[in-house]
């Protein structure tokens, strides 16, 4: 399977983004990157928009339902938001979406900042495995990958997408 390249996905999700926000009326929408992949594409979107935009970063790993079983990774740190949440447009930014767990997450940590009027979901790939029901407002492509296969991002630059095979 031939992965597909992310620059190009960038330069597509922008115009789609752009045109979903223009559609919604969103003039003034707040960037969150949830960390790593997620900064990495959200980083890379500003760019191709041309948006000198603040961009806010989420570490959900407090607020992942398996945290009690997989306990602390070593790189966690601080979410930074250099903006209100109450009441604004959000657009929450991922590199890879599988069950929609981590989104899950980062909607419920966003909410213990307040109430924002509106999140748009924004995903370089969907990997068509959901356990939840969430899905991306704009997303790069939709893959379906075999049980034991995985792809991760590394960047962020060049963005490099990487199919793993963790199978023993």
């Amino acid at each position: 399977m031939s992965l597909p390249n992310p620059a190009e996905l960038i330069s597509q999700m922008a115009i789609r983004l752009k045109a979903h926000l223009e559609h919604r009326g969103i003039r003034e929408p707040r960037f969150i990157g949830i960390r790593t992949g997620g900064v990495w594409v959200a980083q890379a979107l500003l760019e191709a928009l041309g948006s000198d935009a603040p961009l806010g970063t989420l570490d959900v790993s407090f607020y992942r339902d398996d945290f009690s079983q997989n306990g602390l990774h070593p790189q966690v740190r601080p979410s930074a938001l250099p903006f209100e949440i109450e009441g604004q447009h959000l657009v929450l930014i991922d590199d890879v979406l599988m069950s929609g767990r981590t989104i899950r997450a980062a909607m419920n940590e966003l909410f213990d900042y307040g109430r924002p009027a509106s999140i748009t979901l924004v995903c370089l790939l969907d990997l068509d495995a959901g356990e939840l029901p969430i899905s991306p407002d704009v997303v790069g492509a939709t893959l379906s990958l075999a049980a034991h296969q995985r792809v991760k991002l590394s960047g962020p630059t060049p963005l490099e997408l990487e199919l793993q095979d963790l199978a023993p």
